[in-house]
C-alpha cells in the first residue's frame, strides 16, 4: 500500500457555541476587526518618528498657528543639510509702474527642516503640511537635546510676539481678530488740529476720553466700576470720522490699545462674535473700544446679549467703549438713553457760521505759503455766508474742488481762488437744495480695511503682508528676487502664507553657514535672478489668507496702477 493512502485528510467546522443570528454569518466578528483597524494620526506618527530617530531629545508639537517659530525676529535658522525641502511655487504680479521687476515667485513650505537658534539654545525644527478635514494642517516639531523646558520657552516668546502689535491695529471683522497695518498707517495722518470744532466741544471730548484713563483711582475710590461709554451722532460728514482716528491714535502712543469693531456678523453668529469682542477687550484692558455705525451693528436679534455684554457682568474694567451714529433715533433708548452704558453723548452737527469761519481759516493757514493763491481774511466771511446747511465733508469738496480746477487752468488770464471757489460754492448749493447732491465718498474707516469676503468663514489675516511687500519693492534696486513662504494653517483649516527674508548672493552660496550667521531659513536653497546684483534684501515676514491671496491682488494692482500706494 502507497504510504500515502494510508492517511486520509477529514475537516470539521469547528462548533462556534453561540446560537441565533450570531452564527448565522459572524457580522459582529467581521466588523470588530474591520472596526479595530489602523487609523490615520499624522501628528502622532510624526512624533513617535522623530522620538526613535532622536532618543535622546525632546519633542514638543504644535499647530497653533499663533506659534510661528520661524516669524520670530530672535530666532536664526537655516535648513537642515541632505534634507529636502519640498515647495509649491506661485507667481505673485507687480505693477509695472513699481519698476522692472514683473513678479515675485513665492514658495510655500509643504516639507522642511530646519537648524534654529533661539536666545542660547539649539533646536530641530520640522514643519510639514498634510490634509485635515476640509483644510490642510501645519505641524512643527521642536527637538531638542534635552528636556522640553526650553522648547516651551521658545514657544511661549513666539507666542508673546504674535499677538502684540507692531505698527498695527487690532479690527474684528468676520468673527475675527486682525491685525490691520493699513489702518494704522492711516489714523498717524490725524492730528487735533485737523479735527474743526469749536474749541469748548473739543476739549469736553478730550477731557472724557484721556480724563477716563487717569481716573481709575478715583473709580474704585467711589466704589463704582471703572468703565465708561460715549456716543458720537450726528449726519455725515461732520468729523466723527477723523476724531475717532485721533482718538485711536493718541490712545495708542499713551498704552491705551484701540480695538475696532467692524462687523459683528459671522458664520459663528452675531452672539459669539460679540462675545469674542468683548472677551479680547477684557484682556487688553485698558483699552478703547470702537463702535463705528452703532445703529447697524445692533439689532433686534443681538441687542439683548450686547447689553448684557456692555453691563459687563463678568466685570469691564478699563474699557473706554465709544460708538458712532448718523442716526441717533435709530439707538434702542436701552443704548441711548439709560445711564451707565453710554453716560455721555456729542452731537456732530454740521457747522454753524462759527466753525464755517475756522475751517475756512484752517484751509487759510494751509495755503498762506503759496505764492500763487491769494486768500484774503475777508473772503473767510464770504465763504461762511455762502455755505450755510453745508457739512463739513461739503466744505471740504469746495476747497478741493476749487484747488484741483486753479492747478489745471493755464496762461495770464487764469481766474483766481476767490472767484473759483464762489462758483464752485454755488454749483454744490444749487444741487444741494435740488437734492441731488451726490453724498461725499464716506470717509467711515470701514472702507479702510478689507472689504473683500471670502466664500467660506473669514480666517485671521494680515493686512500688513501685501501692503509691506509691495511697498518695499517700490525701491526696485534693492529688493529683486524671489521669496520662500511658509504657508501657516491652524487646527481649523485656515491656510496662509509667512514671508520670510531672502538674503545676500554671499550668505546664499553659503551653504555651511551657522544658524548664528544666517537670517533666513531658506537662504541656502535659492539666489535671486542673474543680472541683479548684489545685496542684502530687506526682511519681510507677513502672513497672508491663501484663499484671498489672489483676490486681493487683483484689487491692490488695479489700485496701484491708478496711483494709490498701499
Amino acid at each position: 500500500m502507497d504510504s500515502d493512502d494510508a492517511f486520509v485528510n477529514v475537516w470539521f467546522d469547528k462548533e462556534d457555541g453561540r446560537t441565533g443570528h450570531e452564527c448565522k454569518k459572524d457580522f459582529y466578528g467581521k466588523w470588530s476587526e474591520q472596526a479595530s483597524a489602523k487609523h490615520s494620526s499624522p501628528l502622532l506618527a510624526g512624533a513617535d518618528a522623530l522620538r526613535r530617530l532622536y532618543p535622546n531629545h525632546s519633542v514638543v508639537l504644535t499647530t497653533d498657528y499663533k506659534l510661528n517659530i520661524l516669524n520670530h525676529p530672535g530666532v536664526l535658522a537655516t535648513p537642515v543639510e541632505k534634507t529636502p525641502l519640498v515647495t509649491n511655487t506661485i507667481f505673485l504680479p507687480i505693477a509695472r509702474g513699481m519698476g522692472a521687476i514683473p513678479g515675485l515667485l513665492v514658495e510655500l513650505v509643504e516639507f522642511g527642516a530646519f537648524k534654529i537658534s533661539w536666545d542660547k539654545y539649539e533646536y530641530l525644527l520640522f514643519v510639514v503640511q498634510f490634509p485635515s478635514g476640509f483644510g490642510m494642517t501645519i505641524a512643527r516639531y521642536v527637538v531638542h537635546h534635552g528636556p522640553e523646558d526650553p522648547s516651551h520657552l521658545l514657544l511661549i516668546a513666539v507666542g508673546a510676539w504674535s499677538v502684540q502689535l507692531h505698527d498695527e491695529i487690532w479690527v474684528f471683522n468676520e468673527g475675527w481678530w486682525q491685525k490691520d497695518h493699513g489702518l494704522w498707517v492711516e489714523i498717524q495722518k490725524a492730528d487735533w488740529k485737523d479735527v474743526i470744532l469749536k474749541d469748548t466741544f473739543k476739549k469736553a471730548l478730550q477731557k472724557d476720553v484721556y480724563g477716563f484713563f487717569a481716573s481709575e483711582e478715583i473709580y474704585k475710590d467711589l466704589g463704582i466700576p471703572w468703565k465708561r461709554g460715549l456716543i458720537m451722532y450726528g449726519p455725515p460728514g461732520n468729523g466723527k470720522t477723523i476724531s475717532i482716528k485721533v482718538i485711536m491714535k493718541t490712545c495708542e502712543e499713551q498704552g491705551f490699545t484701540p480695538l475696532y469693531v467692524k462687523s459683528f456678523q459671522s458664520y459663528m453668529g452675531e452672539e459669539r462674535s460679540m462675545a469674542d469682542v468683548f472677551n479680547h477687550a477684557r484682556q487688553m484692558s485698558p483699552c478703547v473700544v470702537i463702535l463705528e455705525d452703532l445703529d447697524s451693528l445692533i439689532n433686534d436679534r443681538n441687542r439683548s446679549f450686547f447689553l448684557n455684554q456692555l453691563d459687563g457682568l463678568t466685570g469691564n474694567d478699563g474699557l473706554l467703549v465709544i460708538g458712532t451714529t448718523n442716526h441717533f433715533d435709530r439707538l434702542d433708548p436701552g443704548l441711548s438713553s439709560r445711564p451707565s452704558r453710554f453716560d455721555r453723548k456729542f452731537k456732530f452737527d454740521d457747522p454753524d457760521r462759527e466753525e464755517r469761519v475756522l475751517y475756512a481759516k484752517y484751509w487759510q493757514n494751509k495755503l498762506k505759503d503759496n505764492k500763487n493763491i491769494s486768500f484774503p481774511d475777508q473772503l473767510l466771511e464770504d465763504i461762511a455766508d455762502a455755505t450755510e446747511q453745508f457739512s463739513f465733508a461739503y466744505l471740504k469738496e469746495a476747497f478741493v474742488s476749487s484747488l484741483v480746477e486753479l492747478a489745471s487752468q493755464e496762461g495770464d488770464d487764469k481766474p483766481t481762488f476767490e472767484a473759483l471757489i464762489k462758483a464752485q460754492i454755488k454749483t454744490l448749493k444749487k444741487e444741494l437744495d435740488r437734492g441731488v447732491l451726490p453724498a461725499p465718498v464716506s470717509s467711515s474707516m470701514k472702507s479702510m480695511t478689507t472689504s473683500a469676503a471670502p466664500k467660506r468663514p473669514a480666517r485671521p489675516t494680515n493686512e500688513r503682508d501685501v501692503h509691506s511687500l509691495l511697498d518695499s519693492l517700490s525701491e526696485s534696486i534693492r529688493l529683486k528676487g524671489r521669496r520662500y513662504v511658509e504657508p501657516i494653517v491652524d487646527n481649523q483649516q485656515d491656510t496662509r502664507l509667512f514671508m520670510d527674508t531672502v538674503l545676500s548672493d554671499r550668505q546664499i552660496r553659503d551653504s555651511s553657514a551657522e544658524p548664528s550667521t544666517t537670517r533666513g531659513p531658506y537662504s541656502d536653497y535659492i539666489a535671486p535672478p542673474s543680472g541683479l546684483g548684489e545685496g542684502r534684501y530687506s526682511s519681510v515676514k507677513r502672513e497672508m489668507d491663501v484663499d484671498m491671496a489672489e483676490r486681493m491682488h487683483q484689487l491692490r494692482m488695479r489700485d496701484l496702477r491708478s496711483g494709490h500706494k498701499w
